[in-house]
């Protein structure tokens, strides 16, 4: 049975910038290494000696049917190697897709990235601003790696999750508004004020309107904010009294008064994932963890990061 032939891969290349560059002194100019005029016609004769075939016709240049077919199939490959070595360093670089509120990303996760990058110089990072259901759909989807987000229930599926800290929620009154407390306004009858709340399927709201309920008070949202950072601004403007969240940077604004909502529950907020734990992975959950200790002492929570085991060798 005969031998296939003997197709030197060094040969193959120097074929390529030849059939490229339309000739075999085009071709020396533009090789990436030096290499005499002389050495790559004695290889091109070697190649199509193994071959048993003429590739090119040399004065004038032309490609044989042969040589057309040969440089179809090994184009693609030398072609793609000008920018391999540049995707190979970028694919060492450990990356991570973070979702979170844009006042989150804007305010809080510079510090943490700035902590990450001692231990992984190389990081990539990836920031998506958006909403709860949005992050919850991208993380469904592979799209991002990790979310900041209210966590009302368990994970489920492929996904695992990690509380934060537990944060007060609190109705927002424009500054000069006659409510004092949140107790006065239950008491009337009927609440006539507009309520500026954030979308009915927002954890915020769900979790208002259960304890309104709790207590026999209907009052349905008027205006609907898409962030906290908006509840804030409708409710200086005179929209209404909002329900928001007890964090500083989002309810700051000279325009409003925030009341405590006492008896109602705290929000959970925190950390869900999908896939594998990474080392980064792992070092990000931790270090947004020490992070909210210690911007919210009175509100970080000491859950612990369990790890998934992995399976050992069995006993004989």
């Amino acid at each position: 049975m005969a031998s296939a032939p003997f197709m030197n891969v060094h040969h193959l290349e120097l074929f390529y910038y030849v059939a490229k560059h339309q000739g075999i002194s085009a071709a020396v100019r533009h090789i990436p290494y030096g290499i005499q005029q002389p050495a790559v016609s004695g290889q091109m004769l070697a190649l199509e000696s193994n071959l048993g075939v003429r590739l090119f016709e040399r004065v004038p240049f032309r490609l044989t049917s042969p040589g057309r077919k040969l440089f179809a199939q090994i184009e693609p490959f030398f072609a793609g190697l000008d920018g391999l070595e540049a995707q190979l360093r970028d694919a060492d670089r450990p990356e991570l897709r973070l979702g979170a509120s844009e006042l989150v990303l804007r305010l809080h996760i510079p510090t943490v990235t700035q902590r990450l990058r001692s231990r992984h110089p190389k990081l990539q990072l990836s920031l998506t601003p958006g909403y709860q259901v949005q992050f919850e759909t991208w993380l469904s989807e592979g799209l991002i790696d990790l979310a900041i987000v209210p966590l009302e229930a368990k994970a489920q599926g492929r996904q695992s999750q990690l509380r934060l800290a537990r944060v007060p929620l609190v109705l927002l009154v424009p500054k000069k508004s006659r409510w004092k407390s949140a107790a006065e306004l239950w008491k009337q009858k009927t609440i006539t004020e507009p309520l500026v709340a954030l979308p009915g399927a927002s954890s915020v709201t769900r979790s208002f309107q259960r304890d309104l309920r709790r207590l026999g008070i209907q009052w349905a949202p008027s205006v609907e904010a898409p962030s906290i950072e908006a509840v804030t601004t409708q409710v200086a403007a005179g929209a209404g009294l909002g329900v928001s969240l007890a964090i500083a940077e989002a309810i700051a604004d000279p325009g409003v008064r925030a009341l405590p909502l006492e008896g109602f529950a705290t929000l959970d907020t925190g950390l869900r994932w999908t896939g594998g734990m990474t080392p980064l992975l792992r070092d990000t959950i931790l270090e947004l963890q020490r992070y909210a200790r210690e911007t919210w002492p009175d509100w970080a929570t000491d859950d612990v990061l369990v790890e998934p085991k992995k399976a050992g060798r069995r006993k004989a």
